[in-house]
């Protein structure tokens, strides 16, 4: 009888259903809540909303950064959008509501979305962690340093294993504009580039630790696509933004569709105007202009209206950034200007 037993339970053993990856630790007013996702998991054809636990806040409570995550009825590539890891740079957050709208049944491969990735951040309305990081410099984590930490809970159990290719969205920060924008660094992430239709493409191995170049460098193709003006759902840059991810989805074969040619301004070179002296700014060229080198840009007042300096532009290009704040701080930025240079060694950024 005890052979029999055992002989039964090492059966039922075997017959059970594997552990799941995807780990669930509760839920929220019906939302799973997770430390873990693998859509390896999840049912094709569905639509699925999650908490994701990031790690906890300093009394102990849980930071859960939103999840949507899209399978489709077919097999295919998995797309990873994520928005608000600057905690004031809110127009991505409005193009993936828009995007989880997707019928699954019409999508091949699975969205997973990440509408805010920086919780604390996000309800403080600043751009960095509480502990001062900027998130997007400490990709992917340590296990040391608050920032660091909240970083590879999410690079380990969310971005990385989940994700084929990945446009990371963002907007200028708090008292600065850009134009529709994207950064890139290698051939396949300049066409996807093209796909989402900026205005203008940045080619730039950039700063290490973010989410754009840590994922190209570990396999994973990314862009950072930067969505004009902070801390607001600006209409026109949401549609953009939603057209520009469907047109890429278009390209991989998750969507139906013709995908739309664009013909950027393809750039390499990025210099910054900046003040030296402090006072009141009034910019005199819009963003989105053609400059040339010592063409006036701003000028600064004091006090009482007299202007105390011009500010000029240091190189002919575009300008593909202002400030939106007319106060400035001696060496404070009024624009950038990016062009490209056709030395061979800038091809990917000087």
């Amino acid at each position: 009888m005890r052979h029999r037993g055992i002989v039964a339970v090492i059966a039922g053993l075997l017959a059970a259903p594997a552990l799941a990856a995807t780990e669930r630790v509760g839920s929220v007013d019906g939302v799973a809540v997770i430390d873990r996702l693998d859509t390896a998991d999840l049912p094709g054809g569905q639509l699925q909303r999650f908490w994701f636990r990031a790690g906890d806040n300093a009394i102990g409570q849980g930071w859960q950064v939103p999840v949507i995550v899209v399978t489709g009825a077919r097999p295919g590539p998995r797309l990873l959008v994520t928005a608000g890891i600057h905690g004031d740079e809110l127009n991505g957050i409005a193009v993936i509501h828009r995007l989880a709208t997707i019928d699954p049944a019409t999508l091949t491969g699975t969205l997973v979305l990440v509408p805010g990735l920086n919780t604390p951040a996000l309800i403080a309305s600043t751009r960095e962690f509480p502990d001062g990081s900027n998130l997007n410099r400490v990709m992917p984590g340590a296990e040391t340093g608050a920032a660091a930490r909240y970083a590879r809970q999410l690079w380990t159990r969310l971005l990385r294993p989940n994700a084929d290719a990945a446009v990371d969205l963002h907007t200028q920060s708090r008292g600065t504009a850009y134009v529709m924008y994207a950064f890139a660094s290698t051939p396949r992430t300049r066409r996807m580039a093209e796909l989402v239709g900026p205005d203008i493409i940045k080619m730039d191995t950039g700063d290490k630790g973010t989410v754009e170049n840590e994922l190209t460098r570990d396999g994973v193709p990314a862009i950072t696509f930067e969505l004009g003006r902070p801390e607001v759902f600006d209409a026109d840059s949401v549609a953009r933004g939603l057209a520009g991810l469907r047109n890429l989805m278009a390209e991989m074969g998750m969507v139906a569709g013709t995908v739309q040619a664009s013909a950027p301004l393809v750039t390499n070179r990025i210099q910054p105007a900046r003040v030296t002296r402090a006072g009141w700014m009034t910019l005199l060229v819009p963003l989105g202009a053609d400059v040339v080198k010592g063409q006036p840009l701003a000028t600064i007042a004091d006090p009482f209206g007299r202007v105390i300096e011009t500010v000029t532009a240091p190189a002919s290009g575009r300008i593909n950034t202002i400030a939106t704040d007319p106060r400035r701080d001696a060496g404070d930025m009024v624009a950038r200007i990016v062009w490209w240079d056709p030395d061979p060694k800038c091809a990917l950024g000087c």
